[in-house]
């Protein structure tokens, strides 16, 4: 259907829903969209679609069609910010959402004439002159109206704190809304007002997609409806921004305080909201329908270790292993996809560092919540528009070597800090925790090689391996199951290296057995950093290790 926003002089602002296309603008029945007055032709002009979008075309009226102010004969493709002018009249397309195409008429259409009826229906091609129930385009079409009175009134918003400026456009956007008398009566305006106000001095959507714990991820793609990922698994909703215009507008909205800038010269980037959650953006002309943006919501619930037992993450042998890896101050990489729940377990094992240690927190975005007593969290910060103030995660982890640290914590290994990472735990400070993006043990230890080698330090590939096979003890595999869940489906030991390759040895592991739920069973070998460790070789540490887990 598409939708048109018609504002006639003397007559209240209408809106057309038009089901087919192409339709006929003009005088007079038959057109389909029938606008009054002497300079309009009976046949004034047609809006198309064709592979490149809309379109309008003139069909040789002697007052013409304007666009943008401009005479034309063809025009497109028709975006929401074109302004046609026919006749006096000004039409805006407000909504494109799923139209069908007008088939080619056939011969068999035509009558005995050669005339065509206009598919066979007695009155404009079902362009009803009333708004119906779109809250969707209604919403659009108060925006626009409340972006113009605020204009009008020529008022210092600037001046106003965030209150005070909601109190002040909302009391005009219930003007603008109270004196629309063609508003639909199903609509409820006091939910209209929420939502456009929303848009035009808040989040708009975000607002209550930001205030759902459900919500683990928000995806926004132009003004296409909203996609969420809920327990795991993506679903859309039926909310959706008016405007491309609106999406900037809350991008601007979040990144302003921050000091950042986004525009078509610089069209991607990242922010972080006050409560924590994680924001990308793209703009056009990168992103082809329209600005992106990907919210990777901040999860204020705090997981414990019995949670995650509970919600089969992992068994409880093997959490007892990795406390005790923790405790023993076994250098831990967690390795998994993009939302496995790599933060989440690094925050629990995190936990499990003694209180008489000083921890050192390092992350690109700040996630990790841990509660000790002599803790420093460290944030990397991006450089500013003018392309100064950068302090990359790898200055940051160089910074926490003289900063007295017994235990630093990465956030994610990305980059060349991977090499000073290394170094850190084959310097004495042992029993460190870090993530990376991997598929399985054996590529992580592959990708934090590469990540090495992207240091810029001309170290050779045998000397690379040797550091990795003695700073990194335990490789923990995280996966993202089909149904949604976070599951470990590996936990594996770095036992040495040999001919130039590393060796390693599966500890646990999420296997089938029978055609069963996959259960998390052990490999039956003991680490070998318990070989020498008489009291670790107790019954009660052994049974972590047998053939069941």
């Amino acid at each position: 259907m598409l939708t048109l926003y018609i504002e006639s002089a003397g007559d209240s602002p209408r809106t057309l829903h038009i089901e087919k296309l192409p339709c006929v603008i003009g005088r007079s029945f038959p057109a389909d969209i029938v606008l009054g007055g002497w300079r309009v032709a009976r046949d004034h002009a047609h809006i198309e679609i064709d592979s490149g979008g809309l379109r309008i075309v003139d069909q040789g009226s002697l007052a013409g069609t304007q666009v943008n102010g401009e005479r034309i004969v063809t025009f497109g493709p028709l975006t929401e910010s074109d302004e046609i002018l026919i006749g006096g009249h000004q039409l805006r397309v407000l909504a494109l959402p799923g139209f069908a195409r007008a088939t080619n008429v056939s011969s068999a259409a035509a009558n005995e004439h050669g005339l065509v009826h206009p598919l066979a229906q007695s009155e404009p091609a079902k362009a009803s002159a009333s708004a119906g129930s779109d809250r969707y385009v209604w919403r659009r079409l108060f925006h626009r109206k409340l972006l113009s009175q605020i204009d009008l009134q020529r008022q210092d918003i600037r001046m106003l704190s965030g209150a005070q400026l909601r109190e002040q456009v909302g009391r005009t956007l219930e003007d603008v809304i109270h004196s629309e008398a063609a508003l639909p009566p199903d609509i409820d305006r006091t939910t209209l007002i929420r939502e456009v106000l929303d848009e035009a001095v808040g989040l708009g959507p975000l607002e209550g997609l930001l205030a759902d714990d459900t919500v683990s991820e928000i995806m926004v793609n132009g003004t296409a409806p909203i996609h969420v990922e809920r327990s795991g698994k993506i679903e859309q909703t039926e909310l959706a921004f008016s405007s491309d215009d609106a999406i900037r507008s809350v991008i601007d909205r979040i990144i302003a305080p921050l000091g950042r800038h986004v525009d078509e010269g610089s069209p991607m980037v990242d922010a972080r909201l006050a409560d924590g959650s994680r924001l990308n953006a793209v703009l056009p002309p990168l992103s082809l329908s329209g600005p992106a943006v990907t919210i990777r919501r901040f999860n204020r619930r705090l997981y414990l270790a019995a949670d995650l037992v509970e919600l089969g993450t992992l068994s409880a042998q093997m959490l007892a292993f990795l406390k005790l890896c923790v405790t023993s101050r076994r250098s831990i990489v967690v390795s998994g996809g993009t939302g496995a729940g790599k933060t989440t377990l690094l925050n629990l094992l995190s936990g499990f560092i003694g209180q008489e240690e000083r921890v050192i927190t390092i992350e690109d975005a700040a996630e990790l919540r841990l509660n000790h007593r002599n803790l420093v969290s460290l944030e990397a910060r991006p450089s500013n528009s003018e392309g100064r103030g950068l302090v990359s995660v790898r200055d940051l982890v160089r910074n926490a070597l003289r900063m007295r640290p017994d235990r630093i914590v990465v956030g994610e290994c990305r980059g060349g800090e991977a090499l000073d990472m290394l170094q850190a735990m084959n310097t004495g400070h042992d029993g460190s925790l870090t993530t990376v993006h991997a598929n399985s043990p054996r590529d992580a230890l592959s990708r934090i090689e590469v990540m090495t080698l992207m240091s810029g330090v001309d170290i050779p590939l045998q000397a690379i391996r040797e550091q990795i096979a003695s700073a990194v003890h335990i490789v923990v595999q995280q996966a993202r199951c089909p149904d949604g869940s976070r599951r470990i489906t590996d936990i594996s030991e770095v036992t040495g290296i040999e001919s130039g390759r590393i060796l390693m040895q599966s500890l646990f592991r999420l296997q089938s057995i029978e055609g069963r739920a996959p259960q998390h069973l052990a490999s039956g070998h003991i680490p070998q950093f318990l070989d020498g460790t008489l009291s670790a070789r107790s019954a009660s540490v052994l049974e972590l290790f047998g053939a069941a887990a």
